[in-house]
């Protein structure tokens, strides 16, 4: 310990000559390092060199290198004095603000739209996309993953093809066909990080910067919409009604449609069989093609749920992209997109030149556990759960929140919207977000100025005696009447 200074200087191992590099080294790094604070002052030359039993003319020349950079000032007749260390100023290139760098392409110069939840937010919450982890069989992924590793350690390490691992395209494959009807064989998929990097890959391929108009549902999934602003897209919005998109209102010249036909995001409607049909011509005399996001579309709770436009396709317009964030977990990130053959080949090389292949031990583990049929069976419970909770949503806003909020119609999926008067939007936006955490108002999804008032509640992640609760104190909190 050296008792001039409040902390250690150690030169072992330095080189006889190297004393002053070393000493002016740690006297530097203790003051950039704010052990020792502004105006401190350092001992003298003659009493540092004693306590060290170094040479004087050592410690001048460290002591100079410091004044010559600026860490400390030297006084006449009186110590060095510490200066505090400020980090240098921003340049004004630095400080150019992001929506006016001319270094950032113009497609990002401003921000693209998200969705934003609050800090804190619980983890049984009523944020939508949320699916529920309780009935998942943990132990059966567990066993499949081990398996996984030990056939990965029993072969040479390498890189995965980039279309996906045979095994899981074969699995997906079969899945689609038996739960939405979806006609692919394994060569048709092309395996994804997540349904985002799926439409990350279509909009490199289809839009042309600043001349591709891309038609999406007004209002629509903020994330979806983003891929395509920021491959430079002409965004066209869209409105909607109980079936759906209004395919009378897509306009001339657009090439590309989004569209969450299954169960759309956010209002939940589903898109009636006419509607599907009219879609089809209207991509057919536009020559465009069509995005169809089926995201959650395993759990569809009408008795006879419409085919996917991708099984209606007969001329190779449509792409359909799927996920297992919402039927297993959303951390699993795997996602998939079914490609007419044309699009094949490039959605490939696209896919090969931003990720070159999915995480294969994911895959593999996934493979198996749609092989061997847990999949299957965790749909069909969760299907039944996921049903009840809607349903006891939909009579707990009905009884608690009548007058103030109007369930909007689509039974699927783990969210549902429901409509309120402009007039009394603001109150209820503030009663939602304290008593139904995770509820967003229908305006974050909209393009522009919003078509509809309400707000989207998921209820994935919540069960039947939460959910009655909730919405009750909500309806207290609104002045809703109670009911039986």
């Amino acid at each position: 310990m050296v008792p001039v200074l409040p902390f250690d200087l150690s030169f072992a191992g330095v080189r006889p000559g190297g004393l002053m590099r070393s000493l002016h080294r740690q006297l530097r790094a203790a003051i950039l390092q704010k052990r020792v604070p502004a105006g401190f002052l350092l001992p003298s030359t003659r009493r540092l060199a004693a306590a060290l039993e170094i040479s004087r003319n050592t410690v001048t020349n460290a002591y100079g290198l410091l004044v010559a950079e600026g860490h400390a000032a030297a006084r006449r007749g009186a110590k060095l004095a510490v200066i505090a260390y400020t980090a240098p100023k921003a340049t004004l290139a630095a400080r150019t603000s992001r929506a006016h760098d001319a270094r950032i392409v113009p497609a990002w110069r401003t921000p693209l739209p998200r969705m934003v939840y609050p800090p804190g937010m619980p983890a049984r919450s009523f944020r939508t996309g949320v699916p529920e982890d309780r009935h998942f069989d943990h132990a059966a992924w567990r066993r499949l993953m081990s398996r996984s590793l030990r056939a990965m350690a029993r072969a040479p390490f390498q890189y995965g093809p980039p279309v996906g691992l045979p095994e899981l395209r074969a699995a997906i494959a079969g899945h689609v066909a038996f739960a939405r009807a979806v006609v692919c064989g394994p060569d048709d998929l092309i395996v994804t990080s997540g349904a985002q990097q799926a439409f990350d890959l279509l909009a490199r391929m289809l839009v042309v910067p600043g001349k591709t108009a891309v038609a999406f549902e007004n209002p629509g999934f903020p994330p979806t919409r983003a891929a395509f602003l920021g491959a430079g897209a002409r965004i066209v919005p869209v409105p909607l009604d109980a079936e759906g998109l209004r395919v009378d209102r897509i306009p001339d010249g657009v090439k590309v449609i989004c569209v969450t036909p299954s169960h759309h995001q956010p209002t939940g409607a589903v898109m009636s069989a006419q509607r599907r049909r009219d879609l089809l011509a209207r991509a057919r005399e536009l020559g465009a093609v069509i995005l169809e996001d089926d995201y959650d579309g395993e759990f569809l709770y009408d008795a006879r749920p419409q085919d996917a436009l991708q099984t209606l396709d007969q001329e190779g317009r449509v792409f359909y992209v799927g996920t297992f964030s919402k039927s297993l977990f959303p951390m699993l990130r795997k996602g998939f997109i079914v490609a007419p053959a044309w699009a094949r080949d490039a959605l490939v090389d696209i896919k090969r030149a931003s990720d070159s292949h999915c995480d294969t031990l994911i895959q593999a583990t996934l493979a198996a556990f749609i092989g061997d049929g847990h999949l299957a069976r965790h749909i069909r419970r969760m299907r039944l759960e996921y049903s009840q909770w809607r349903a006891g949503l939909v009579s707990a806003l009905q009884a608690h929140a009548d007058g103030w909020l109007e369930v909007m119609p689509g039974a699927a999926g783990l969210h549902l919207a429901a409509r309120t008067r402009a007039a009394h939007e603001a109150k209820v936006i503030k009663a939602v977000n304290v008593h139904l955490p995770g509820a967003l108002p229908l305006s974050t999804y909209a393009i522009g100025k919003p078509l509809i008032n309400g707000v989207c509640i998921g209820y994935g992640c919540v069960q039947t005696e939460q959910i009655t609760r909730a919405v009750r104190d909500l309806g207290l909190a609104l002045g809703a009447p109670r009911r039986a």
